[in-house]
């Protein structure tokens, strides 16, 4: 029995009648310090992530990804290269302390300590301030990750012709094969010339496939001539009538291949 305002009864002497509640402080009282899981901090996330999605929804449809046809293993000429968020290991290994009897270094140990860095940094900074200006070290190691990976990933990408690389290996779509006009004048130019690379039915076989390219007769003499991405110049030697002819005939059976 308590006195006040009148009478409570508790089924458990061990029980105290007036139970205090713990009520946690009001963000208000940390200022830039803590906040609400629900709703301000998983909204800024979702926002966040809405960004970026759309921002990445926008550059895929303004650069599609270049796609390329099926692996060829009698191909020798061709340079293979990793996904574009690989360039920077595929770069990392051309350095001296990075190949060759250093290969380890390179594949193994470099990339292992920045990962492993990445994965221990919440417990090797257990600072309280979410402020850069208050973890120097953390932010100074990250931000040299970052400028690291971008400086890679440039000079892996620099010297590769991307255009060239994806018209070259551009997959055969279905239903593309034509019948080929074997009277053509230009078709046996194209057999002395080109039909090893690129099949008798310009179907391609070490090189791309001819049939669906989008070149005019001016482009497609000047490619023969000094050569495009793997090809190397040089590859025809005929005349200039013989030229024409090649070039007509190549246009003339992708002409009917979009009839068809």
């Amino acid at each position: 029995m308590k006195k006040g305002k009148g009478m409570k009864f508790v089924g458990d002497s061990r029980i105290t009648a007036e139970k205090v509640r713990f009520i946690p402080k009001d963000y208000s009282e940390y200022p830039g310090k803590t906040e609400a899981f629900w709703p301000n901090f998983l909204l800024k996330e979702w926002l966040a992530g809405s960004v970026f999605l759309v921002g990445f929804l926008c550059l895929v449809l303004a650069h599609p990804a270049p796609l390329e046809g099926p692996a060829d293993p009698t191909d020798a000429a061709y340079l293979p290269l990793p996904d574009w968020y690989f360039l920077f290991l595929y770069q990392l290994l051309k350095y001296e302390f990075a190949s060759g009897t250093f290969f380890i270094v390179g594949a193994l140990v470099m990339p292992g300590l920045a990962f492993g860095g990445l994965m221990l940094a919440p417990f090797l900074d257990k600072g309280k301030g979410r402020r850069p200006t208050k973890r120097p070290i953390t932010v100074s190691l990250m931000l040299l990750g970052i400028a690291s990976v971008f400086w890679l990933t440039w000079q892996a990408a620099d010297h590769v012709d991307w255009d060239a690389k994806a018209e070259q290996n551009k997959p055969v779509p279905p239903g593309s094969t034509v019948e080929i006009d074997t009277e053509d004048p230009g078709y046996a130019v194209y057999e002395q010339s080109c039909l090893s690379c690129h099949g008798g039915e310009l179907e391609g076989v070490a090189g791309p496939s001819l049939v669906g390219i989008e070149y005019s007769a001016d482009e497609i003499k000047e490619i023969a001539v000094e050569g495009i991405g793997d090809m190397p110049p040089g590859q025809f030697d005929g005349t200039e009538e013989e030229l024409q002819q090649l070039a007509d005939f190549i246009v003339s059976t992708n002409e009917q291949a979009k009839e068809e």
